[in-house]
């Protein structure tokens, strides 16, 4: 059986905490987003890959760009997902 990829928690909070840090300075934080949507949503990707990277890239590049939107927990939510899905294909071997 081969064990798929799950990316750390820490990893993920840590992608979290950067993406709420445009909160921390008014205004300029907003425009920091347009800077750091594509960033974030390519490393989703390279972290989850298949169809959670990619549909979870694009939710996360619009995540990033919209105001008022940065309080998502897009990464975590994504690691608990793939721990889900994980755990049920186990299960069911």
């Amino acid at each position: 059986m081969e064990k798929k990829y799950i990316p750390n928690l820490w990893v993920c909070i840590l992608m979290d905490l950067l993406g709420c840090a445009s909160y921390t300075v008014p205004v300029l934080g907003e425009a920091s987003d347009i800077i750091w949507a594509p960033i974030s949503a390519f490393i989703f990707y390279r972290m989850f890959g298949g169809t959670l990277g990619t549909f979870g890239s694009v939710f996360n590049f619009l995540e990033e760009l919209l105001p008022g939107t940065d309080f998502i927990p897009t990464f975590t939510l994504s690691w608990i997902l793939k721990r889900i899905w994980a755990s049920r294909r186990a299960m069911s071997i």
